[in-house]
């Protein structure tokens, strides 16, 4: 059964003050009137009608100012909502409008009805985001939204430290060897040790005197003959 009533508040997805609508009358009888939202229809109460639409005058025009100022100093905002996201970005659930209206409160003392908050859908990934505040029915702003990761990124692992040279006793240098330098040395070593052992020894011998050649040295000098001695006077 419905009933017949003016709304003396502004009722979203009702109506606004000094409106005349039909309503059930159980909700009317429980909700309504109880909540001083809305009186019966009757001629003392259409007299109400007048001032009642004064009322909604004023408090339209004062939404209406009140959201022009909230849309420019919205517009300069970035409210940023922490989420848990895994390594390689991808969130652990969504972000929604009441997210955000939670947010706008906390962040900036904004109290915002997250039905203004227009999402096509909810965001499921990191990144920045532009969205549209649908603050009155004269009034449109932007709000920029930027979802962060609140799980620390893991420290990239640490080159270890090379190992300190080992050095001699002597506290010289080692010599490096090129690759295969000091093994093809080593062999030619072995080998000539080989050799040696398998060649017999030959024995302490005199060493030949060779004639030195022609011309190695100068041709000896003949010296006089000694003067005979005089013979002793006689």
């Amino acid at each position: 059964m419905k009933t017949e009533v003016i709304l003396t508040h502004n009722i979203v997805g009702l109506g606004g003050e000094s409106d005349q609508v039909k309503v059930a009358a159980g909700y009317a009888r429980n909700y309504l009137f109880p909540h001083q939202l809305a009186i019966p229809l009757t001629r003392a109460n259409k007299r109400q009608i007048e001032a009642l639409r004064q009322r909604r005058a004023e408090r339209e025009a004062h939404e209406f100012n009140t959201m022009t100022e909230l849309a420019k100093g919205v517009a300069k905002l970035i409210c940023i909502l922490k989420v848990k996201a895994g390594e390689d970005g991808k969130m652990f659930g969504s972000v929604t409008s009441g997210m955000i209206a939670d947010e706008l409160k906390h962040q900036f003392d904004i109290a915002l009805d997250k039905r203004k908050i227009h999402l096509d859908h909810p965001i499921k990934a990191l990144g920045e985001y532009e969205l549209e505040l649908r603050l009155h029915p004269d009034v449109k702003s932007t709000l920029k939204v930027r979802v962060e990761s609140s799980t620390p990124a893991a420290a990239p692992a640490e080159a270890p430290a090379p190992a300190p040279e080992a050095k001699p006793e002597d506290g010289r240098r080692p010599r490096t060897e090129k690759r295969g330098y000091g093994r093809r040395e080593a062999e030619g070593e072995k080998a000539g040790k080989a050799e040696a052992a398998a060649e017999p020894k030959k024995p302490h011998a005199a060493r030949e005197k060779t004639p030195a050649a022609k011309g190695d040295r100068p041709a000896r000098v003949a010296r006089p003959p000694k003067a005979e001695k005089k013979e002793k006077a006689e």
